[in-house]
């Protein structure tokens, strides 16, 4: 299997678990993976944060880790990426703000590369434009957003992943088995064990 490039927009306050997991578990398959942030350079640091969910109307918020940057932003050609990975939390939020990020995330649509969103990424591709037509899955708070985009909103169990063509979506970091093995379906990796 010939390892895949993968990029990674993430930015300060995005979910630890959504960038940390699916980053480690593709690198351990033989992946590249360029973790990105705009006004960032490789090197850099965005701060996490950690989302649990204890029983409340919404998920508690805790400090995370400091993810380092291994690439540009500023420096990356989309076009020689295979796919994209969007991780949620606050970070999408701010993230779709930046017209090179959508533009970035319009990409890989248009090209029909293969996209992983989770939780709060399905707000960069309402903001992209892109689920016009399409099902995606998110974090509840953000059924607006995929409706609004024009998407159908899968409402689905909290540990599952839903995938319709390019995108593989899955509503938070409980659905990582699900939404990880999904995701190197559409990037063509079996795995034996």
């Amino acid at each position: 299997m010939a390892g895949k490039r993968i990029l990674m927009i993430v930015g300060d306050f995005g979910e630890d678990y959504e960038i940390m997991v699916p980053y480690q578990a593709l690198l351990a398959v033989g992946h590249t993976v360029h973790g990105v942030c705009p006004g960032k350079k490789a090197g850099d640091k965005v701060a996490t944060a950690i989302h649990d969910f204890e029983g409340h109307q919404t998920y508690t918020e805790k400090p995370g880790h400091l993810f380092a940057l291994n690439a540009t932003f500023a420096e990356v050609d989309v076009s020689s990426y295979d796919a994209l990975l969007v991780p949620g939390g606050r970070a999408p939020e701010y993230l779709r703000l930046y017209p090179e990020v959508i533009a970035a995330v319009r990409h890989f649509f248009d090209a029909g590369k293969p996209v992983a969103a989770i939780c709060h990424g399905a707000q960069m591709l309402a903001a992209a434009g892109v689920l016009k037509g399409r099902t995606c899955s998110a974090y509840p708070a953000c059924r607006p957003e995929v409706e609004l985009g024009g998407g159908t909103y899968a409402d689905i169990p909290v540990d599952a992943a839903v995938t319709e063509g390019n995108l593989v979506s899955a509503p938070a970091w409980p659905a990582h088995p699900a939404f990880v093995s999904q995701f190197l379906t559409l990037l063509g990796t079996s795995i034996s064990l």
